[in-house]
Parts: structure tokens; sequence; C-alpha cells
């Protein structure tokens, strides 16, 4: 389809335009109906259009494995790129790091390696998941990626659940297009529902999509002028978690790993057990009715190594989606409710002092902030995917230590409303500039 499409249109708007395609199949239910489309293409270019069908894989014929000399030197790629993972040690991992870049799954190695096939300004078009946009995973691909190639528009299906629904394809979408050696002046953003329905579209700077002074290098989507208004605002705050002396990790206890250590009740030397379902308005909740052990005993130095002394703590969830309310949900730690170490799992993020526990107000003030419609709709420009990264948090900037200190002051027992967090956290942040 993508090659009909690109064809026809080819045909239709450069009368005197004469196309090659060289197309790359390895299955071979596929080949025919890939056959016979390009037979139809070439019939209907009348002597315009001839073509090459490989029958290979794809990062095998692009590289040291089974290199095919074919694949190289193009005006245009398109593809929709397959999007299973690939071993560090792999094979084909291996061959995408001998071409300058490391793709950590099969469609980050077919963007990478079509990147490498196109002559200078060439262009690619590829429709993949939104999750190459941020996140560590994909740092290193990201930055071969955006030093290749300067993204000309970006298109984001806002539904997960329309476009690839036949397929069982559940992550966010985005097709996009950029130019090897490209000017980096403006990008095109659009956006739709799903694929039938009509798009919105706006130009905004480039730099308002790839920050210059961001080293994680994340592409941030504006939906619209208010998103860039929130980004310039999160990005003219005055502090990091590096500045504040603030550290964020995720949780130590991998549970199924630690499966001897976990407890349903409560016994000698065991300690609270924290999982995302305890926080709960603003605050952690224990013990809880999770279908979670609840409790953690250490019974190694290694299992103790685990625990965060007591402390106040600021808790984030490590997965959501982008149809829950908030993308990140923080919540509250308190030792004046349970007077003990405490293990936190996998699937949350803690923030803390070296290790430590947290001043009281900062904790609290932390939370309210992460909380907030301000925080949420900037994270939402950067991340595509269902994971809050310990990553993502610290490339985030944060305002003052004692504005977030005042915040928490602020700050009731258990979180207010929506609209309650929006008012304190505005107030507070109206006093940035002095309370830095």
């Amino acid at each position: 389809m993508l090659s009909a499409a690109l064809v026809a249109r080819a045909l239709g708007e450069c009368p005197d335009l004469i196309i090659h395609v060289v197309a790359v199949e390895c299955d071979t239910t596929i080949l025919p109906h890939l056959k016979a489309t390009l037979d139809a293409c070439l019939a209907a270019g009348q002597g315009r259009v001839t073509f090459d069908l490989i029958e290979a894989d794809f990062i095998s014929a692009s590289t040291g494995i089974t290199r095919d000399d074919r694949l190289s030197n193009f005006d245009l790629v398109i593809q929709n790129p397959p999007y299973a993972k690939l071993g560090k040690f792999s094979a084909p991992r291996i061959a995408v790091r001998e071409v300058g870049a490391d793709a950590p799954n099969v469609y980050a190695a077919f963007l990478a390696l079509a990147t490498a096939a196109l002559k200078p300004h060439g262009q690619l078009v590829a429709i993949t998941p939104r999750s190459f946009c941020n996140g560590p995973y994909f740092g290193a691909f990201r930055s071969y990626l955006l030093d290749q190639i300067a993204l000309d528009r970006i298109h984001i299906f806002e539904s997960r659940s329309i476009v690839f629904a036949d397929t069982g394809v559940l992550q966010e979408n985005v097709v996009f297009s950029g130019t090897k050696g490209g000017s980096r002046d403006q990008v095109l953003l659009s956006t739709s529902n799903g694929h039938e329905d009509k798009e919105s579209r706006r130009n905004v700077a480039y730099t308002d999509v790839v920050h210059p002074g961001d080293p994680h290098q994340f592409v941030r989507i504006t939906a619209n002028d208010e998103d860039i208004e929130i980004a310039e605002r999160m990005l003219s705050l005055p502090a990091t978690l590096e500045s504040l002396g603030i550290k964020v990790s995720t949780g130590r206890v991998v549970d199924f790993r630690s499966r001897e250590c976990l407890l349903n009740a409560a016994e000698d030397d065991a300690v609270p057990l924290i999982y995302p379902g305890n926080l709960r308005d603003g605050v952690v909740v224990w013990p809880r009715d999770i279908r979670k052990p609840q409790w953690f005993r250490p019974l190694t130095q290694k299992d103790a190594n685990m625990l965060f002394p007591e402390g106040w703590y600021c808790i984030v969830k490590r997965f959501s989606s982008k149809e829950e309310r908030r993308r990140i949900v923080a919540a509250v730690w308190s030792p004046e409710r349970i007077c003990s170490p405490v293990a936190f799992e996998n699937h949350v993020n803690v923030f803390h002092l070296d290790g430590a526990g947290l001043d009281r107000n900062i904790a609290f003030g932390l939370s309210m902030w992460l909380n907030s419609s301000l925080v949420d709709r900037f994270f939402r420009t950067f991340s595509g995917h269902t994971q809050v990264n310990a990553t993502d948090l610290r490339s985030m900037r944060f305002p003052g230590r004692e504005m977030l200190r005042h915040l928490g002051e602020l700050a009731p027992e258990t979180m207010p409303a929506q609209s309650e967090i929006d008012s304190l956290v505005d107030k507070a942040a109206g006093m940035v500039d002095t309370l830095v």
C-alpha cells in the first residue's frame, strides 16, 4: 500500500519523473501480493516506473550481515517497521551499531538504517510508536537520528485504539518525516483522532520540538499555543533536581526476584512494602487490600540494602496511560504514620536525598507540584508511552527550594481537588522570581 500510494502520487504530480522502487520483504505470504502491486505500478507508469523486489530481512540486507548494495542512495524511504525488541548482544543490534546507531528494537533499527541509506537531502517517512521521543531506552538512537535528519512534520493519532485496531497494536502512534541534512527552522505538527478524521495542523519553531539545551534530545509535540506557553514556563523554572540536591530512582524491590522476602501479614523484622496501589489521594496508604504483599522481611544484607531509612519521601507511579486523568501520579510517604524503614517496589519512582528522607514540606511541595495540571500538560508533550521514567523526571525543571517548601506548607494532609491543586501551584508559581 505504501509503495502504490507513493508511486501514484509521484506519477500524478511529476509527469516527467522516472521512478525506481526498491521494495524489501521477508514474509513469504506477503511477497506474491507485493509483486502484484509492483507489477501494477510498472503498468501504470507506462515506462516511467521500474522496480527491484528484494526478498530479505531489511536489517541483514542493509548491514554487513548479508549486505545488498541496492539498499543505498535513496531520494525517499517510506516504511511501517515491525516493533519487536532486539537483544543487546544480538547480531542485528551489533550490525546496526557498526552503522553508527544503537537501536534497542526493530523499528528503531529500521529507522536508523533507512536514514543511513538516504542521499543528502533525501526524505524519510515512517509510521512508528511514539515511544522513541523520550526516555533513556532510546537515548542513543535519538541522538543518531536527530543528528542525521531534521524533522519536517509529525502527525499524532490521539486514539490508541483506532489506528491498527485490527492488529492489537495499542501503542500511541506517530507518522513523521525528516530530511537528511535538512534545515531546522520549523516543524509542521498535526493531530487527528484516527486516520480517517479531519486533522488540525500548525507550524512551530524547531526549537520548540527539540530544545537546543536538552541533553536528552526529547522530541516534544505541542498540540496548541497553550502547550508551547506551558513548555516555555516549565523550561524557565530556576531549578533542577540536581541543583536541589534531590535524587529520583526506581524502587529497589523487584518482587519476583525477592519472593522469599514478601509477606502478606506482619512478622518480626518485616517493614512496609509499597506498590503503586498504595498511592491514594496524594498520600501512601499502607497497608491496603490490593492483592499484593504488604510486608518485606530482609533475609540477607543484600535484602536490607533495598530499604530506605525512616523519613519523608515523594513517590510517583512508574506506569500510566494517556487516557488517565493525570500522567504523573505523586504521593507522600509519611514517617508519622509508620515509624519504620520502608521498601519501595520497582513500579514506583522515589524522590530522596542520597538515599535518605526529604524535608517534610519539600516532600509535600514536590507531590503538589507533580500532581498539577501544569506539569501534566508539559509531560504529555514529550511522553507518548506508558512509562514515567526516572530519567524523564530528572530532565524536568522545578521551582526553587523555597517555593517547594512554601507549596508544601500550603498542602493539606490529603490531596485536594485538581482545581485547588492548580490554584495553589499558580499562587506559588507567582513567587518563582523571588523565592529561588
